[in-house]
């Protein structure tokens, strides 16, 4: 049997519930300006750290004095246990969620800090969030005295038959850690898939990696697909990358004025345009003897990928401008239309003062100025 509830109990009672909601005011507020000063560090754990114990701190200082409270008065041991397990799956909760944000938070964090780490990819988070949760909702059970064993049992053929159901699902998982693991694809990178999606990889999740486009739009791709595409990665190894842009000259040029021109060109836009690389050394590699002109290549550095339409537009019309000021001529491409006898046929031009050509065993007609017409001897 229990005493009688007297007024010294209450009172005792109240005084250990205050204690534990002033504590739990007192944890909040000195948390609070921890908080404020971990702000002010370069490293992001301590605000992971201050954020998880300003909810788990006054929870237990909560749980603490309910505890205490419910000692001082005179409860049978049945209800005694009772409140004392309420009280303990409340601090298990408060742990459990304090755990789950401080792993997910530390993970955010290393991720963040390194280049080579998925650095906004959310299903690490993710799969650790679930597993902490997973842990603490067994924690509780177990407490409630709730054996756990036929449960896993039970999760164990479940899970089997779930995964059956679920096999995209779990393929684009799996598909989703392996890549992030192997490194081959981090958010932030340009990709170009062989299907011809191609963007800045937005976030990597459980199920699909979300690409944005030049034009701003989001393309969806199930891990699945992208981990078995062929795929080109304009940031990996390097960020700076070099493009080829193609010119030529005519064939009464001088060679060695257009390779000097070409390069005060080059290093110019590379020194002037944002987005190009000034380390980079000015090349042009002469290649080809083609029907009208000598054709080159110009080699250029950008920055990164989305760079390159800027720094080609710049570099097209300064060179133009600079090849009509030093008197280098940029052909157009001639035809030659080999003639036949009796094969071609010219459109006689209109009007009277017209001039036709004469040509063999054709029609009488005439040329267009920009075709050169080779007879047959």
């Amino acid at each position: 049997m229990t005493r009688a509830l007297t007024g010294r109990d209450l009172l005792y009672a109240g005084i250990a519930l205050a204690a534990g909601l002033l504590a739990a005011f007192l944890l909040r507020m000195l948390l609070r300006w921890l908080g404020r000063h971990a702000d002010r560090t370069r490293w992001r754990g301590d605000d992971v750290l201050v954020d998880a114990l300003r909810m788990i701190a006054p929870w237990a200082a909560i749980a603490g004095g309910a505890a205490s409270a419910a000692a001082a008065l005179p409860l049978t041991r049945t209800v005694q246990h009772s409140v004392n397990q309420v009280l303990t799956l409340m601090v298990i909760f408060a742990a459990t969620i304090s755990a789950a944000r401080v792993v997910a938070g530390l993970v955010r964090s290393v991720t963040q800090s390194r280049s080579g780490v998925a650095g906004s990819a959310t299903i690490f988070m993710n799969i650790t969030r679930i597993l902490v949760l997973a842990i603490g909702f067994l924690v509780g059970l177990q407490t409630l005295g709730i054996s756990i064993a036929p449960l896993l049992t039970a999760l164990g053929v479940g899970g089997l038959a779930v995964a059956l159901a679920l096999q995209d699902t779990l393929a684009n998982l799996f598909a989703g850690i392996h890549i992030l693991a192997s490194k081959t694809v981090q958010p932030g990178d340009y990709i170009q898939l062989s299907s011809g999606e191609e963007g800045y990889v937005e976030d990597i999740n459980w199920r699909q990696t979300t690409v944005r486009n030049l034009s701003n739009n989001l393309v969806v791709i199930p891990n699945a697909q992208l981990a078995k595409t062929n795929m080109t990665n304009f940031m990996r190894p390097e960020q700076q990358l070099t493009i080829l842009v193609q010119a030529g000259v005519s064939y009464d040029s001088d060679l060695e004025q257009v390779e000097e021109v070409t390069k005060e060109v080059v290093a110019e836009v590379m020194t002037e345009i944002t987005g190009a690389v000034p380390e980079h050394e000015p090349a042009v590699r002469f290649h080809t003897f083609g029907d009208s002109r000598i054709g080159f290549t110009v080699i250029l550095g950008v920055g990164e990928f989305s760079d390159q339409y800027r720094i080609k537009h710049e570099f097209i019309k300064r060179l133009h401008r600079r090849y009509r000021e030093e008197g280098i001529r940029i052909p157009s491409p001639a035809r030659t239309v080999a003639l036949q006898q009796g094969s071609v046929v010219f459109p006689q031009q209109r009007g009277a003062d017209a001039a036709p050509d004469s040509v063999p065993g054709s029609a009488t007609g005439s040329a267009p100025d920009d075709m050169t017409i080779a007879r047959p001897v």
